[in-house]
């Protein structure tokens, strides 16, 4: 059996008890969080969950949240304002949501080192400079009042630019879920229809979520 756990109306899991009891005593679930299961008909404190299962429950003072990778704890991930993001995008052309993607790449590959993210992400933005770079051409040609020549290379790079940043997209999802429901176990679900038309700035809408539920889960750890 599994459960859904639920905080500050948002909804994490499915978990099994080894789950629930594994991330209560890492503090990433607290027992006054709620629980269901879908056999059950209302949602109950985990602590209550754990309690009628016969699994001990974790003492008040558990130890504070610690996320252990390799070289220590996972870094968290880019706190850039997702509203902020898409404004500079608007006043740089898109261009510094191109820079953005890159970072939050980056980051996803410090956390998940085999993550192709990174690498997808790389290709498509040589592939939009290629573009800009051809398009520019048809706007000089333009500028001087002259015919544009067919340009057969530049919608092909065109094309696959957007194929590439789509593969990184949905690579750069996956990899935000596989960490975000293992490693660091938050409960991340992306919208598949949200990553195609939004991508970078629908991933940091939900990395600044991310984020403050970590502050969250840090404040009530120190207070314990």
């Amino acid at each position: 059996m599994t459960y859904q756990v639920s905080r500050n109306g948002q909804t994490y899991g499915p978990y099994t008890l080894e789950d629930l009891q594994r991330y209560v005593a890492s503090g990433n679930v607290l027992l006054t969080d709620m629980a269901k299961s879908d056999t059950m008909p209302d949602w109950i404190p985990v602590a209550q969950v754990l309690g009628s299962a016969g699994v001990p429950a974790t003492p008040a003072y558990a130890a504070p949240v610690a996320y252990p990778q390799a070289g220590g704890i996972y870094p968290d991930p880019p706190n850039l304002n997702w509203l902020l993001e898409l404004l500079l995008g608007f006043f740089t052309c898109g261009l510094f949501v191109v820079v953005w993607n890159l970072v939050i790449a980056a980051w996803a590959n410090r956390v998940q080192p085999a993550s192709k993210a990174l690498m997808f992400y790389i290709i498509s933005t040589v592939l939009v400079v290629l573009h800009f770079g051809s398009s520019w051409g048809v706007v000089i040609s333009m500028s001087h009042h002259q015919q544009p020549h067919q340009n057969f290379v530049g919608g092909f790079i065109g094309i696959a630019s957007w194929v590439a940043r789509l593969i990184a997209r949905f690579t750069l999802r996956d990899t935000l879920e596989q960490h975000f429901n293992g490693p660091e176990p938050l409960g991340l679900r992306l919208n598949p229809i949200m990553t195609f038309f939004f991508g970078g700035i629908y991933f940091q809408y939900k990395l600044n979520e991310i984020n403050q539920l970590k502050q969250n889960l840090r404040y009530q750890n120190v207070v314990r």
